[in-house]
């Protein structure tokens, strides 16, 4: 049973799965006065995974550290598909990679897989490599492409890329946790939420191999947009949808040589 006053604390701090997260914080602590400091960074409004140092992501422990973008549940969506087109040994590519969420599971799921991750924020990078580079991936610093190791173009037959979709003017009614502990750039997708993925969708064709597929998270409402988003680039796209996981994934892929 979970201490009835971390309980409390959690709950009246307004976290609605108080009893859940206060097992967690119990086992994470290392004693009494740790606890203390943990359930307060909580209380205060610190993302749970912040807190504890990681979070649960298709089966695996991901490290997370303060101010790096949470793996967010749903995306177990999207790297489920990546995983289900993935052969063993594919060159894979996790673009915005955050924490290394999907690196990691296309590492741990798919035989033989080559994973070059990337993200421009420094201290996701920093997180990234304890979680890819111990599987055998590799991770790179800049932006998008420009950080992936020129050998790769032509070559990749499964990117991933979690591009941030959120429309500027909409980020400031993302919850606190979000807009104040993850890194803005990891948030706002642009006046209409689809910038940065028009900017992956200009280069993918030429770094994806022939048949290789791009899969992208995005909204319902915005899916029409990316779709287009996507087709005026030699790329032939087409949306999975999950009611389990609330989530919409575009899958563009380019065309087998004939």
């Amino acid at each position: 049973m979970p201490d009835a006053s971390v309980v409390a604390r959690l709950r009246a701090a307004g976290c609605v799965f108080a009893e859940e997260e206060a097992d967690l914080l119990l086992a994470a602590a290392a004693g009494p006065d740790e606890l203390d400091s943990m359930v307060a960074r909580r209380a205060a409004g610190l993302p749970l995974e912040h807190v504890v140092g990681w979070a649960e992501f298709s089966g695996l422990r991901i490290a997370v550290d303060p101010g790096v973008f949470v793996p967010r549940r749903r995306t177990e969506f999207l790297v489920g598909r990546a995983v289900a087109l993935a052969r063993p040994g594919a060159v894979c590519v996790d673009l915005c990679c955050g924490s290394g969420a999907a690196g990691a599971v296309l590492l741990s799921a798919v035989e033989g897989a080559e994973v070059y991750a990337s993200d421009i924020e420094p201290a996701a990078v920093r997180c990234a490599r304890r979680n890819i580079e111990p599987r055998g991936g590799h991770v790179h610093e800049g932006d998008l492409f420009a950080a992936l190791p020129g050998g790769l173009r032509g070559r990749v037959e499964v990117l991933v890329a979690n591009v941030p979709y959120v429309p500027t003017e909409e980020v400031g009614l993302l919850p606190a946790e979000a807009r104040e502990h993850e890194p803005l750039v990891a948030l706002d997708g642009g006046a209409d939420g689809l910038d940065v993925l028009r900017r992956v969708a200009a280069e993918a064709a030429d770094w994806l191999a022939p048949g290789g597929h791009l899969l992208v998270e995005t909204s319902e409402r915005q899916t029409a947009r990316a779709v287009e988003a996507v087709s005026g680039h030699g790329l032939t796209p087409r949306v999975v949808t999950s009611e389990e996981w609330y989530a919409t994934v575009l899958i563009a892929t380019r065309p087998a040589v004939p």
